[in-house]
């Protein structure tokens, strides 16, 4: 089945200062797509209110979120989700959950499971898998945390509390095959999710994030997690996320240096070229 790419420049989950960097790499990464199979999801320009939640910019994350769900809708395809922030990843997992049981790759240097309560930040994009999990699309048993190594103590307890299984990339393949046979046991046949927020890469192969966590995976690790849980179930959705570009050299007053002298050039085609090849293992 053929990709379609989905971009979503939306920023308001996002905790970080880099958070509006966040609009620059969606159009970024968008300008490298083949514009056939590449749809734009209007993001509204101003914040949002919490709306009581407790999560700040509440109303343009559910806005976008309406925007999302009805061209999920309408696709025949396989999703991509092109963030933007990981808050754009909930509702290409909850489409997903509606075509069977999921497996979830979760690579992302953080586990998201927060709540409004425990949140230090009240940004979705440290909530999202956990919406998830307390909306039931998903199981915590059926995701596999990959690369996770930033956590707040109230998600570690969450992890221990829920046996959600944390797996270095060499047993994905193994953890997927388990989790198969779990749910085959059950009577049903499990379809896979891949989510990538790219700060599951190690900063010395990818700085451009708003988060970046050390002793991270690299960008061979990576794919070949994702090759392996391919090989296992069919793929019916991803999300590629949370890629916040430096400002280019011109753009900082007095830097004659450049933004950034960590990892890739972050803000230029070595960025680009990780990010491709992230999306070849994704979609072809």
């Amino acid at each position: 089945m053929t990709s379609t790419f989905l971009v979503v420049p939306q920023w308001q989950g996002s905790g970080s200062a880099r958070a509006m960097r966040l609009v620059d790499g969606a159009h970024a990464i968008r300008a490298d797509l083949p514009s056939a199979a590449t749809r734009l999801i209007d993001v509204p320009l101003e914040a949002g209110d919490s709306e009581g939640t407790g999560i700040l910019r509440y109303s343009a994350i559910r806005l976008v979120r309406e925007r999302i769900e009805r061209e999920l809708a309408e696709l025949d395809g396989t999703p991509i989700i092109i963030g933007g922030d990981c808050g754009v990843e909930y509702a290409g997992i909850e489409h997903a959950a509606r075509q069977g049981r999921v497996v979830l790759l979760w690579a992302d240097a953080h586990a998201d499971l927060n709540t409004a309560q425990t949140s230090p930040s009240g940004a979705f994009h440290g909530m999202v898998l956990r919406a998830l999990v307390d909306a039931g699309a998903i199981a915590p048993a059926d995701v596999l945390l990959l690369g996770v190594r930033d956590l707040d103590d109230a998600e570690a307890r969450f992890i221990d509390e829920a046996g959600m299984p944390r797996v270095i990339p060499d047993e994905v393949g193994d953890r997927v095959a388990e989790r198969i046979a779990a749910a085959r046991a059950e009577g049903v046949e499990p379809v896979l999710y891949v989510h990538i927020d790219l700060d599951v890469l190690d900063p010395g192969v990818f700085g451009g994030v708003g988060f970046p966590a050390p002793f991270g995976l690299t960008l061979e690790q990576l794919t070949a997690a994702v090759a392996q849980a391919r090989a296992q179930l069919p793929l019916v959705g991803a999300g590629l996320t949370e890629f916040a570009p430096a400002p280019a050299r011109d753009e900082v007053p007095g830097d004659s240096a450049g933004a950034t002298d960590d990892g890739a050039d972050e803000s230029g085609s070595d960025a680009l070229t990780v990010i491709l090849r992230i999306l070849a293992a994704l979609s072809r």
